[in-house]
């Protein structure tokens, strides 16, 4: 199910923190179909990467915010008509990507419209506030649009990982 995804990162490289895609101890990436579901298998390939990774304790948070950014895509990046779509065009893709101080997670998906923040204080609703509780629950986030010959955008949210003797690093 996952592979390395790190050439449809490219856009990564502007406007996060200083992260070298190449330098990555471990990246894993997996398509997701368009349907619901498919956040339910994001949620599950995440426990099964944080284990892989050592990382079974970060998976709350991160797998709330990997839950929010591909119910996002799903719900508002998808073209009406999703039955064109194609196996080798998934509409929606995950990302993971760890350094020794920093986790990323990011969602490609075929809209080019960019994530719109609503606002939270109407807590009572029962949608909108999914990139409130990314902004939360990660320590940073964004989106940039697909480079080269791929359409589409790439939501990324920014986990710091503790360091040595359990610290988090400073301006990791």
């Amino acid at each position: 199910m996952g592979t390395n995804g790190s050439t449809m990162l490219e856009p990564l490289r502007q406007g996060l923190p200083p992260l070298n895609l190449a330098a990555a101890s471990d990246a894993a990436s997996c398509a997701l179909p368009a349907r619901y579901e498919a956040v339910r298998e994001a949620r599950q390939f995440t426990r099964k990467t944080l284990d892989q990774w050592d990382l079974g304790d970060r998976f709350d948070d991160v797998c709330l915010v990997v839950s929010e950014l591909v119910t996002n895509a799903l719900r508002h990046a998808l073209p009406a008509n999703t039955s064109r779509l194609t196996a080798q065009d998934p509409p929606v893709r995950l990302h993971l990507l760890r350094w020794t101080e920093r986790l990323v997670c990011a969602v490609r998906d075929p809209s080019d419209e960019s994530p719109v923040a609503r606002d939270s204080d109407d807590f009572s609703a029962e949608s909108g506030r999914g990139l409130f509780l990314v902004d939360s629950f990660s320590d940073s986030w964004g989106w940039h649009p697909m480079a080269g010959a791929l359409s589409g955008k790439v939501v990324w949210a920014l986990f710091r990982l503790q360091g040595p003797a359990g610290r988090t690093v400073p301006g990791a």
